[in-house]
């Protein structure tokens, strides 16, 4: 835990972490400091905006189509109101819970956010280094920027799960596992919603993607399978038995969607090449690819730079290799998958000893088929409202999931959640543990890892305050009677 700056002799640092959080904000607001976040949600979300670009904003900020899902997460909460009990006595307070086996001293964990990296340099080293400082489990993104090895070797005192997005490619599933367990994590969590990419407006009208500029992709670009099979794409790409076109070509797949329109090769002593391409007829000098501009060249200059982990080399030799961008094409191949099914579910057993939840749980019927599965917990999301618009709001589904599983697995909740307050609604309807979003994205863009430290610490206070407030002394005696329908 941070070491808390409250005087040795104040007595709110016996009085749980809410009096904890207001006695250190206000001492220091004497000397005319203020919190390095904002408190407010919505004050957090527009401080954000103003730090980030307008694509990174638009990345983590946006859902999909009209943003329906967003507004409904939202909405959901409004239907429920907590219910004070007062005079009982709620001097001493007990936020811990129970989690895969472990008393865990708080209800929350970080959702998987991907592409930190957009949000602030230091991306999810930061984020893991902020959760383990407040004691909250973190679960590390496949679209990680930095390398599960590396996150743990920063962080080693933290509580890592893994998010897998199921991959076409089960041997780089499985690899992926395997590090996942060897590096110190302590469970799987397979995200369900995004065999598809949602249909993501906001993105879509900048025409920006992370991944096609090499981004959030640091979790493949270090692990030994996905290395092979980029390698094997150059090869291939280079084999004239194979009528593949010059260096690896920028194509797309009608069906999915996806390519890269990055590739051929570039030779920086020269300047010959497009470094940032789709395929071109050296003898008419012809091509399908991006048009040259600026942005072009500044995106093949990332692609590169994010390809030192399979150059092995500076900036000028992943600029003459044709690894980067082969790199960013395999992943958009490998990505993800419309064909998972539950009896593919299986497979995972093969690939890890770690307990496994399912996330992306909404309909009761699912939670049935995850626990028939054998998984060891489901996790009840619509991806922040990020994958359909119009979908099932969250929250709305949480009590039918939690009817069905019946306690005898933990139910994780997401979506909507933006202070303590909604946690407390949400662990009063069933769920076990909450997970944090977006919130710690805009803290970490605002104030890096003491801004993601500070979104913990003020969700953590603003549950304390509503469990004492309500006349609760422990989460586990928080159920539906806490809660009035508006």
């Amino acid at each position: 835990m941070a070491q808390s700056s409250v005087a040795p002799h104040d007595p709110a640092a016996a009085r749980g972490s809410s009096r904890r959080t207001q006695s250190e904000i206000y001492r220091a607001g004497i000397s005319g400091t203020r919190p390095s976040v904002p408190v407010d949600a919505d004050a957090l979300e527009a401080a954000a905006r103003k730090t980030l670009g307008a694509e990174a904003f638009a990345y983590i900020a946006g859902g999909a189509g009209a943003e329906r899902t967003v507004a409904a997460n939202r909405r959901a909460f409004e239907r429920w109101q907590v219910w004070p009990r007062p005079l009982r006595d709620v001097a001493e307070r007990d936020l811990s819970i129970e989690l895969l086996g472990r008393r865990r001293p708080t209800p929350f964990v970080l959702a998987p956010l991907g592409v930190m990296e957009l949000a602030h340099r230091d991306a999810d080293i930061a984020v893991a280094k902020g959760a383990a400082s407040i004691g909250v489990p973190y679960t590390l993104s496949n679209q990680a920027s930095f390398a599960m090895e590396d996150v743990a070797a920063a962080a080693p005192a933290g509580v890592r799960l893994f998010q897998l997005y199921w991959s076409a490619n089960d041997e780089l599933n499985g690899s992926l596992l395997r590090r996942a367990e060897a590096s110190g994590c302590e469970a799987i969590v397979v995200t369900l919603d995004t065999h598809l990419l949602g249909w993501r407006t906001r993105d879509l009208d900048l025409a920006y993607l992370p991944f096609t500029r090499g981004l959030g992709i640091a979790q493949y670009t270090s692990d030994p399978v996905f290395q092979q099979l980029v390698r094997e794409r150059v090869r291939t790409a280079g084999d004239p038995s194979t009528g593949s076109g010059t260096g690896v070509a920028g194509s797309v797949d009608p069906s999915t969607g996806s390519g890269t329109g990055v590739a051929g090769s570039v030779d920086p002593a020269t300047g010959s090449g497009t470094g940032v391409a789709g395929s071109v007829d050296p003898s008419t000098g012809s091509g399908t690819g991006v048009r040259m501009t600026a942005k072009t060249v500044a995106a093949g200059i990332q692609i590169a730079r994010k390809g030192s982990a399979l150059t092995g080399g500076g900036l000028r030799d992943s600029l003459r290799s044709p690894l980067p961008r082969a790199a960013v094409e395999t992943f958009l191949d490998v990505f993800s998958t419309p064909a998972l099914t539950w009896t593919d579910l299986a497979k995972a057993r093969e690939w890890t000893t770690l307990p496994i939840i399912l996330k992306g749980i909404l309909h009761p019927d699912d939670a049935t088929r995850a626990m028939d599965a054998g998984v060891d917990g489901v996790w009840v999301s619509n991806h922040g409202g990020r994958q359909i618009d119009q979908s099932v709001p969250a929250l709305a589904a949480l009590p039918g999931v939690v009817d069905r599983v019946r306690g005898a697995v933990p139910v994780i909740f997401d979506s909507g959640v933006r202070g303590g307050a909604d946690a407390f609604i949400a662990l009063a309807l069933g769920a076990t543990a909450v997970a944090i979003g977006r919130p710690y994205a805009y803290g970490l863009a605002i104030a890096g890892e003491a801004g993601v430290r500070e979104v913990l610490r003020n969700h953590i206070a603003e549950l304390d305050i509503t469990l004492g407030l309500s006349g609760f002394t422990s989460i586990r005696d928080v159920g539906a009677e806490a809660l009035r329908e508006a």
